[in-house]
């Protein structure tokens, strides 16, 4: 195989559905928006050709309250015809100056609403480019160059998100599929460090992928060298190999027991030197694993202690035998 080559096309009739929808809302919001800009359009013209009368009206209207002003002041007209045409010119433009101010806040309205439409247009677009790049991942291509040494796929069968359904070998490098406690799930991640020793030598591992999948209590990962390989390796081999979860350093570890079911971790009895008797004393337990506990305080590495199940010891501070 080479990089790039198509090896499964996969099916998914929901997305394929999604698209349709995401395709039929974007042509739905396109004939509103180009409908809503012809309809702001004629608003705009509509407005201005009343404008354009208004003005006309305030012009005409000024011309005759000059005239009457000349004539009242010869007494030729009566006051209240005087008065009437002033009116009217004041009228006129009051009328004007609202209609102007109504044209401004439409040219804001409109530039408001084309801005957030053209917005919704770009981001559904951008929701369309991405429901497609998914139906083109649908495509399962080779990430690398190799050979496809396993394939895990049926028709019909429900692949979920990130599962494995093969396996390509690289011809120039290997990789280690490593089991481990689904307990240690949440501290593992890409980039830790391991070591695998083989034939009494250390070679350097780096975890480059934490599959998803828990079976039988353990998840897998996936560790590639960094560095030196070993000779002669083959695929399908066990190795046996380190994980690094922090600096080593030394720690007095406690085997778990049922006695942590009655004290909670906070006491455990010790046995005395004569091996004769057990006393109840106060401990400090920190960090845990499947099969041991961390001791910060309460016992020395010389001590012995009962990590048995306590039940029949009932309230007793002292234990003899």
């Amino acid at each position: 195989l080479k990089k790039g080559d198509i090896i499964l096309r996969l099916s998914n009739p929901d997305l394929s559905l999604s698209i349709l929808n995401s395709e039929s809302q974007l042509a739905e919001k396109s004939n509103f928006l180009r409908n809503t800009m012809v309809t702001m359009e004629q608003e705009r013209l509509q407005i201005k050709r009343e404008l354009l009368n208004l003005e006309y009206d305030i012009i005409r209207k000024k011309r005759k309250y000059n005239h009457n002003k000349s004539f009242y002041a010869d007494d030729l007209i009566s006051r209240d015809e005087f008065l009437e045409s002033e009116e009217d010119y004041q009228f006129a433009k009051r009328s004007f100056e609202l209609y102007l101010e109504r044209q401004k806040q439409d040219s804001i309205y409109r530039s408001i609403q084309i801005m957030q439409m053209e917005d919704n247009l770009r981001n559904m677009d951008l929701n369309l480019k991405l429901v497609r790049q998914r139906l083109d991942n649908l495509n399962v291509v080779a990430p690398i160059d190799g050979q496809l040494t396993v394939l895990d796929a049926e028709i019909g069968q429900l692949i979920p998100k990130g599962g494995r359904i093969g396996q390509i070998h690289m011809l120039t490098s290997f990789k280690v599929v490593a089991q481990i406690d689904e307990y240690y799930i949440d501290k593992v991640k890409a980039g830790l460090k391991a070591i695998l020793e083989r034939q009494d030598q250390e070679y350097q591992l780096k975890i480059r992928k934490v599959l998803p999948d828990v079976r039988d209590g353990k998840f897998s990962v996936e560790m590639v060298f960094e560095g030196e390989m070993p000779e002669n390796m083959r695929t399908g081999q066990t190795y046996y190999t380190r994980l690094q979860l922090g600096s080593p350093q030394k720690s007095l570890l406690l085997p778990r027991g049922n006695f942590y079911q009655k004290t909670g971790g906070q006491w455990i009895f010790v046995v005395s030197e004569d091996g004769k008797s057990a006393e109840k004393r106060f401990i400090k337990i920190g960090r845990q694993n499947p099969k041991y506990y961390e001791l910060l305080e309460g016992i020395t590495p010389e001590e012995k202690v009962i990590v048995s199940g306590y039940d029949s010891f009932g309230d007793n501070e002292r234990l003899k035998w």
